[in-house]
């Protein structure tokens, strides 16, 4: 038979990590040829990946402009995979996530009835205000898909909630934690010179007890981020054995606030954003950690690190219910710093979080991905699907 030819489209570094796996496996299938599209969305931080995993690149959209809007990335996204996806012909688009990106991949693929398949399918904060744009870009991305790869048990029943059919979903668990297991075959080195001399100054001993700090939702621009960073100049100040890392995105909305007000304050490092090996050695030698992000809530529980969200809800649920972490909810300084608070003085609530199992994986969910999707094309296929831990 013709070889299915199958297409990566991706445009950030969180895409980027969790489709490496993917591609990898996919490239080892001689039933498939395996090509990869990336938008630019985020083009240093997305670059940093694609190296460290040694990905592929076939084409790149370069859409990334200078103090773009959600309309630039959209518009630039469907008007240039218009025209790629006219002269490649995929037989199957995999997308990835909730970004920009996915939202106008899958929208530009259905728009030419080219089958889409998307990883980490189902997952639901049900408020369309956070994230945001994430929220919305998922259930389009989930709308056009023909394969469904959901991480949980929850983020299947979300599907079929919505009338997704059944037959079309395929619980995989989390292609992070392929990731992440791949990662940390890898000796690491740091590749920031301001961490490698944080870890290598007074600051690092066995007395300190580190928090990695990150936080860059758009939900979050303005009075809240201004609150986190309050929060964390207190917390600094009444527990002296405390130092927060801060890896600070590039977004100049982010920027702008944190350098105001954390620039200069002791026993607080403000970093560039940390490439995705030194970020996963941060979650290793954190004693815990504060973050908006959506993958860390899902990295972190493989080290046994509690995390507090950032946020009022969440799309990943599971690692709340597992007891790995905690939503903080209205994002006030004293909120904020009464739930860091908690996991500092209270040890008991600290061991009950740092103990609590992984809900997210267990490293094989890009071979189900790949198995799903030979079946899809007819191709003999045995699938074994994710099952969580009670």
């Amino acid at each position: 038979m013709t070889k299915k030819k199958i297409l990566f489209v991706f445009g950030t570094r969180p895409e980027a990590i969790k489709l490496a796996p993917v591609i990898q496996e996919f490239k080892k299938e001689r039933r498939f040829q395996t090509l990869t599209c990336v938008t630019g969305q985020h083009r240093e931080m997305l670059d940093q990946v694609i190296k460290l995993f040694n990905i592929p690149i076939d084409h790149d959209l370069q859409v990334m402009t200078e103090n773009q809007t959600l309309f630039d990335v959209t518009a630039g996204a469907l008007k240039r995979l218009e025209i790629f996806y006219a002269v490649t012909k995929p037989d199957l688009v995999i997308v990835q996530g909730d970004t920009t990106t996915v939202m106008a991949a899958a929208l530009a693929a259905y728009y030419q009835r080219i089958p889409v398949a998307h990883v980490e399918a189902g997952l639901r904060s049900f408020d369309v205000d956070n994230p945001f744009p994430e929220e919305v870009n998922r259930v389009v991305a989930d709308r056009v898909s023909r394969l469904h790869f959901p991480p949980t048990k929850l983020s299947a029943s979300n599907l079929l909630k919505e009338g997704i059919p059944k037959e079309s979903v395929t619980i995989t668990g989390n292609t992070v934690v392929d990731a992440l297991l791949q990662i940390s075959r890898i000796p690491h080195r740091w590749s920031d010179p301001d961490l490698f001399e944080f870890f290598n100054s007074q600051h690092s001993t066995r007395n300190t007890q580190l928090i990695l700090l990150t936080s860059h939702r758009r939900e979050n621009f303005g009075p809240p981020l201004e609150e986190i960073c309050h929060a964390a100049l207190r917390l600094v100040r009444h527990f002296k054995n405390l130092v927060f890392v801060y890896p600070v995105h590039l977004n100049p909305n982010v920027q702008a606030t944190v350098r105001r007000i954390l620039g200069g304050q002791k026993r607080i490092f403000l970093t560039a954003p940390a490439g995705y090996h030194d970020l996963v050695e941060l979650i290793r030698r954190a004693y815990f950690i504060m973050t908006d992000s959506g993958g860390i809530q899902e990295e972190a529980p493989a080290f046994g690190k509690p995390v507090l969200i950032l946020r009022r809800v969440t799309e990943r649920p599971e690692a709340v219910m597992a007891g790995c972490a905690r939503i903080v909810g209205r994002l006030s300084q004293a909120n904020i710093y009464r739930h860091a608070a908690a996991l500092l003085e209270n040890t008991a609530l600290y061991h009950r979080m740092a103990r609590a199992h992984n809900p997210f994986g267990d490293g094989r969910a890009s071979k189900r991905i790949r198995q799903a999707t030979l079946r899809y094309f007819g191709y003999p296929s045995k699938i074994s699907q994710f099952h969580q831990k009670p």
